[in-house]
């Protein structure tokens, strides 16, 4: 199975995949550790795929979006962007909205605690 054939096959299966440097309870770099802490606090169930173990994975996944950083959030299916757009979309409420949208499970109080500490 080549690289771009297991994202494929990954992010149609999973409702919810953040591509990062280390896993979600071990990020390996902080962007990383930044949008995995936002889902696990906000009880975000996600699949966390280690880029770091696999060369042609890290390469692979950058190709396949055609988005030059790690890590990379993709919700049903789509690619939805980087840490800097998933913080964005977090104190916007739009990533509350996606998920609403797309009938994925998130705790609202978590994300209005997010909010109210960032505002």
């Amino acid at each position: 199975m080549t690289a771009q054939d297991q994202i494929k096959e990954t992010v149609a299966s999973n409702d919810v995949v953040l591509f990062m440097k280390g896993t979600k309870s071990m990020p390996q770099c902080g962007f990383s550790s930044r949008v995995a802490g936002v889902l696990n606090f906000m009880g975000v169930e996600f699949n966390d795929v280690n880029v770091l173990a696999d060369e042609q994975l890290r390469q692979g996944i950058k190709d396949y979006s055609d988005w030059p950083t790690i890590p990379q959030l993709y919700v049903k299916g789509e690619f939805v962007g980087g840490c800097d757009i998933i913080t964005e979309m977090t104190l916007s409420g739009e990533l509350d909205t996606l998920f609403s949208e797309n009938d994925v499970a998130f705790d609202k109080d978590a994300a209005d605690k997010i909010r109210e500490a960032n505002a």
